[in-house]
């Protein structure tokens, strides 16, 4: 369909670099957070009321809540914008007849300004607007639970920056991966990187304005689920431990043996 492809393009760019800064951004204030604690002992004070594990999802799930809302805000914000842009100049997204006497001298061809309407009226927003907070919020649960036990892992003076780099890759490869997706949407790259629950936040959300196959987003979302549930099971392993260690250097070496101990 002709520019339904560009309209598809742009939307599915939009949400995927949403995701993929929300990711980092978040991320990093569970990461810092934890740090924060650790270094100033505060940490000791509330191990001494609730469980690590207690503590880590509570940080976890109140960042992630205050991220979702502010989708759910964005969301909101879009349709308002839309209906007072329809107000003022009589062109919303769903309408099909832009108004031509309202672009009479604002140099925007009309017939261009209609087939873009029309082609943004075709995309799937009810689609996008129910699964896009869902793929953000089990992203940020995957991502934020590693965040978390590398600030735990951390010593005092931050210096082991090389931890982040096993999270911080899989998201990077995600974004180059959904810009493949845009340009090839039936690639396996981009079927693959939608199933994979390291990518699937970024990629599938880049996706879905192309509109997948109904089964390919359910396998995505219970992989994804699959995938939070593991990495919280390894977070929590190192979190326990290294949240109340100081003054040691942590190699990976040490964290892996912290995630078989049977403690």
């Amino acid at each position: 369909k002709k520019g339904y492809t560009e309209a598809a393009g742009i939307a599915g760019m939009v949400m995927g670099f949403a995701i993929y800064i929300s990711l980092f951004f978040y991320g990093t204030m569970i990461m810092k957070g934890v740090m924060e604690e650790k270094t100033s002992r505060i940490v000791e004070v509330l191990t001494s009321s609730v469980k690590p594990f207690q503590l880590l999802m509570g940080k976890i799930i109140g960042v992630g809540a205050v991220g979702l809302t502010q989708f759910i805000l964005w969301i909101v914000l879009m349709f308002g914008v839309n209906v007072i842009v329809g107000i003022i100049f009589g062109v919303t997204v769903g309408s099909q007849q832009p108004a031509m006497g309202t672009m009479q001298g604002t140099g925007i061809d009309a017939d261009e300004m209609q087939l873009v309407m029309k082609n943004l009226s075709s995309l799937p927003f009810m689609q996008m607007a129910i699964f896009f907070p869902l793929y953000f919020l089990g992203g940020f649960l995957l991502y934020g639970s590693l965040f978390a036990a590398v600030g735990a892992a951390m010593g005092e003076d931050g210096d082991q920056q090389s931890l982040m780099v096993p999270i911080t890759v899989p998201i990077i490869i995600s974004i180059f991966i959904a810009i493949n997706v845009i340009n090839n949407p039936d690639s396996a790259l981009g079927f693959w990187g939608s199933i994979i629950p390291l990518t699937s936040p970024v990629v599938m959300s880049a996706l879905l304005p192309f509109r997948p196959a109904w089964w390919q987003i359910a396998m995505s979302l219970v992989l994804l689920v699959g995938g939070f549930i593991l990495t919280t099971y390894i977070a929590a392993k190192i979190y326990r431990v290294g949240i109340l260690m100081y003054g040691k250097k942590i190699s990976f070496k040490e964290m892996a043996r912290w995630i078989f101990s049977r403690q």
